[in-house]
């Protein structure tokens, strides 16, 4: 093998096609005939039709967006009694039990239902009820 006998892989390197130099690709350069699209830098934001006042215009807006919404995370002193006496109940152990499917912002403890052992809870925040309930049955809250 000499170094005038390499030549690279077949398929490696193509040559741009110049279009609008005669040819297969000459003329219009299958841009069709005139109009905006047609002429060098044609440059059209999304949504533009021509100047005719844009669908994402002519539709009414209804509501709002709060930018600054929380997503919470609700679950009852009902679903707690999977766990055993005594457990302690944190956001991990309560994925992994397919109480919740996702932490968001926090997750918040509500009082429907009624439990009667202790249980040890670590969650971001608690209703009054549910406060009163654990700490009637001999457990114990830690806001995390």
């Amino acid at each position: 093998m000499n170094l005038s006998e390499l030549k690279p892989a077949p398929g490696s390197r193509k040559k741009r096609k110049r279009v609008g130099r005669g040819g297969a690709h000459g003329g219009t350069s299958c841009k069709g005939h005139k109009g905006q699209k047609a002429r060098s830098g044609c440059k059209l934001k999304p949504g533009f039709e021509g100047g005719q006042m844009p669908l994402s215009r002519r539709l009414p807006k209804r509501g709002f967006r709060n930018r600054f919404r929380r997503d919470i995370v609700i679950i009852n002193i009902s679903q707690l009694k999977v766990f055993s006496q005594g457990s302690v109940v944190d956001v991990e152990t309560l994925m992994s039990q397919g109480i919740i499917k996702k932490q968001g912002d926090g997750v918040k403890v509500l009082g429907k239902g009624d439990i009667g052992y202790p249980l040890v809870l670590k969650v971001h925040m608690i209703s009054a009820s549910a406060r009163e309930k654990i700490e009637a049955a001999g457990g114990s809250i830690e806001v995390i």
